[in-house]
């Protein structure tokens, strides 16, 4: 079955569509991606994981066309971002 891994950082994105077997966790997807090459400073340990947005368990099962996600650590306080940007302030 085919399914979808993405990640994204600041100046590159990925993402790749494969080939798992039925079977497949989260986690086999992820291997068999290669993404863990590209990216090697992954840490699937800490880092989490979802499908369409949903966090979810790197052991959990995946369906013919599922996006697996990897999700980047928050690197900043996003109240303190949308006041900086002019985000929701009511001066318009």
């Amino acid at each position: 079955m085919q399914v979808g891994i993405a990640y994204s950082e600041n100046v590159q994105q990925i993402w790749l569509t494969i080939e798992v077997p039925d079977d497949a966790t989260v986690n086999d997807a992820i291997a068999r991606s290669g993404i863990l090459d590209m990216f090697p400073h992954l840490d699937l340990s800490t880092q989490k994981v979802g499908i369409f947005g949903r966090i979810i368990k790197p052991e959990a099962s995946l369906r013919a066309g599922d996006r697996v996600e990897i999700y980047r650590p928050i690197t900043c306080d996003p109240q303190t971002v949308a006041r900086r940007d002019g985000v929701g302030d009511d001066d318009d």
